[in-house]
């Protein structure tokens, strides 16, 4: 079966996906910095465990100026069932002194007034945080219509046949981001994002993928996986 013609499928994908995931929010939060530090504290950690630490975090340091004040090694303690603690405190411990230094506190609330592009360059100049990072910042947090480009995403519009890779290894490039944001109408960017984790953690697996379950198989042309 041929893949329908964007835009035509975009908006039937989203409005497939939306039926039947309902625009799940997957426990993201509205302050900035906490959902920068709960992006961190989910790095290569499954979804029950990442959302346990994060909790751990916030219970150990209420505030943000108790966690900015905090060592690496004191931040690493409540988040270390989520693996990896020694690398996300030192991570969490860096970017909180840039945020500091440049808004005399711990906190993202300036990116409110900021536009799209200034408020994504400034995420970005926080050592660690890269695109994807700074757009789910920008989207769950600030109500920006940008499109995070997650493995689920990714793996999902390259089947779609939306977008190629431009890396030999395949691997989503910053450029492949932005060719596949452009691709996406603004007010469908937040309902795809979240649908397509959904999809992807379900039913459109990197091995073995449901085809018979899925809400969205005949859009598919598995172009490229």
């Amino acid at each position: 079966m041929a893949s329908p013609k964007y835009p035509l499928t975009v908006q039937d994908v989203a409005a497939a996906l939306k039926n039947r995931y309902r625009d799940f929010n997957h426990y993201n939060l509205k302050n900035p910095l906490d959902e920068l530090l709960f992006i961190i504290c989910s790095t290569k950690t499954g979804e029950a465990s990442y959302r346990s630490t994060f909790r751990s975090l916030k219970e150990t340091f209420p505030t943000h100026y108790q966690i900015a004040e905090a060592p690496a090694e004191y931040i690493a303690r409540p988040i270390v069932s989520g693996g990896l603690s020694n690398q996300k405190a030192k991570a969490i411990r860096d970017l909180l002194d840039v945020i500091v230094e440049e808004f005399g506190e711990p906190t993202l609330k300036p990116l409110r007034k900021m536009s799209n592009e200034d408020a994504e360059a400034f995420l970005l100049s926080l050592p660690g945080v890269g695109k994807k990072v700074a757009r789910c910042v920008l989207m769950y947090s600030l109500g920006r219509q940008v499109f995070p480009v997650d493995t689920h995403c990714w793996r999902i519009a390259r089947r779609l046949g939306w977008v190629r890779p431009t890396q030999k290894d395949k691997h989503c490039a910053p450029r492949d981001m932005d060719r596949l944001q452009s691709k996406i109408p603004p007010e469908l960017r937040h309902s795809l994002h979240v649908n397509m984790i959904s999809l992807g953690r379900e039913i459109c697996t990197p091995n073995a993928p449901r085809c018979d379950e899925c809400p969205i198989s005949g859009f598919c042309s598995r172009i490229g996986v």
